[in-house]
């Protein structure tokens, strides 16, 4: 059906939106990966510019398989992508092999000034392994020192800064070339989680947001997308992680039981 109000149609086509582009795995279940990212990112405003790195077999109970994309193919998708569309702020989760590192790191490489939040998926919350000793090696060489931030959980925070000590652990981590760590604390025990922010030569920084239950499926997924949503947007880091940390634990609140393992956060829940 044609527009009768040619104008009317011309705003729409030439409206835009902070783009995110988002590398990371599809869950089947719906609650983690490259669908949380999405939901994330288009909640708080942004349109996502999704590309799977890897494939797995898993529901909300845990990890059980996974098998990385080609990486060629996705270094096409990247290209394909670049020719065409700009993007404001650049997402990673479980990224699949090392090879799939080199291929994300040489394309970023053009684009230095573009925020990189990186999610160290390791291991699934239910313990299912996503990534190897050569992929968490590249990773650290080739995406940490380029990142804006890396968000990893308490278990990730302690195998990447080879120290169970928190503070430690993120001087470590520094001392690598890594110039910002969000130790995330939705795995801990007490009343509040407690996000801690390190940057070298700078005072860390300290949120708390109330703890509800126990974990939830793709809670950490939903908090890096979040946080390069709002970087995206042109928010800086401390202002997008404070967006962030409201966003989940409002998604949180209104968790979704999709299977009978871990409650989702209701991403949907924010726009209500």
């Amino acid at each position: 059906m044609p527009w009768s109000n040619l104008s009317e149609e011309s705003a729409i086509i030439n409206s835009t939106l902070p783009q995110t582009l988002i590398l990371a795995g599809l869950d089947p279940a719906g609650g983690a990966g490259i669908q949380a990212d999405i939901q994330a990112v288009t909640a708080l405003g942004g349109h996502p510019l999704p590309v799977v790195t890897c494939l797995t077999v898993q529901n909300t109970h845990n990890v059980y398989n996974a098998t990385p994309v080609d990486p060629d193919f996705i270094r096409q998708q990247l290209e394909c992508l670049a020719k065409d569309t700009p993007f404001h702020a650049v997402k990673t989760g479980a990224l699949g092999n090392a090879q799939v590192v080199e291929v994300v790191a040489g394309f970023l490489g053009n684009y230095p000034d573009i925020p990189l939040i990186v999610d160290p998926v390791i291991k699934a919350a239910g313990g299912g392994d996503l990534a190897d000793e050569a992929l968490l090696k590249r990773m650290a060489e080739l995406l940490f020192p380029r990142a804006d931030v890396i968000t990893p959980n308490g278990i990730e925070l302690t195998m990447l800064g080879n120290s169970d000590q928190p503070d430690e652990a993120a001087e470590n981590l520094h001392r690598s070339g890594c110039p910002s760590v969000l130790a995330t604390g939705g795995h801990g025990s007490g009343d509040f989680i407690r996000n801690r922010l390190y940057r070298q030569g700078q005072e860390t920084a300290e949120w708390q947001i109330p703890r509800r239950g126990g974990e939830y499926h793709g809670s950490g997924c939903t908090l890096a997308a979040a946080i390069a949503a709002g970087r995206a947007a042109g928010l800086n880091l401390e202002q997008a992680i404070e967006q962030a940390q409201q966003f989940v634990s409002a998604a949180i609140a209104a968790a979704l039981q999709v299977g009978s393992g871990q409650p989702v956060p209701n991403r949907a829940a924010n726009n209500k």
